[in-house]
This record gives structure tokens, sequence and C-alpha cells, in this order.
């Protein structure tokens, strides 16, 4: 007889999109434009960056995979770097 699970009502998992959504953008907001890091110190924000792909065995990184979706990325990057905010 095949055995049938309860759907946890706890935790962020459980939430509503929607709720989930509200509550996460809330981290993003708590801290003003001008005192992000990142947005003050690009430098900063590539070294993190780089850290961040050095974390990951070469052999799992989805670019090393898929050279296609590599440049995609690399298209739609330099596309928003030359965009006006």
């Amino acid at each position: 007889m095949e055995e049938i699970k309860k759907k946890s009502t706890r935790g962020f998992a459980s939430m509503d999109p929607e709720r989930q959504r509200a509550i996460a953008s809330k981290g993003g907001q708590s801290v003003p434009k001008d005192k992000r890091s990142f947005a003050l110190n690009k430098n900063l924000a590539a070294e993190a960056g780089r850290k961040g792909g050095q974390s990951v065995k070469p052999e799992q990184r989805s670019f090393t995979k898929d050279q296609k979706l590599a440049s995609t990325a690399g298209r739609k990057g330099g596309q928003s770097s030359h965009t006006q905010e």
C-alpha cells in the first residue's frame, strides 16, 4: 500500500509564493542603496563573483558544460552594462 505524506504547513517553503517574495524583498530593502558595498565598490563586487566561481569545481560549473549558456549570459551582461539607469 502506498504511503501518503502530508505537506508541511511550516516554514518558508510551504508559504504562498507571493508571501515568500514579500518577505525576501525586505532583505534587499533593509539597506539604503548608497550603503550597499557592491554599489559603492565595483571591484569588490567583481572579486566576490570570482571567489564564488572558484568555490565550484570546474567540472560542476554550468558554463563549462554548456558553452551556449555561457555565450548567452555574456551577451546579456554586456547589454545590461551599457544601459543607463
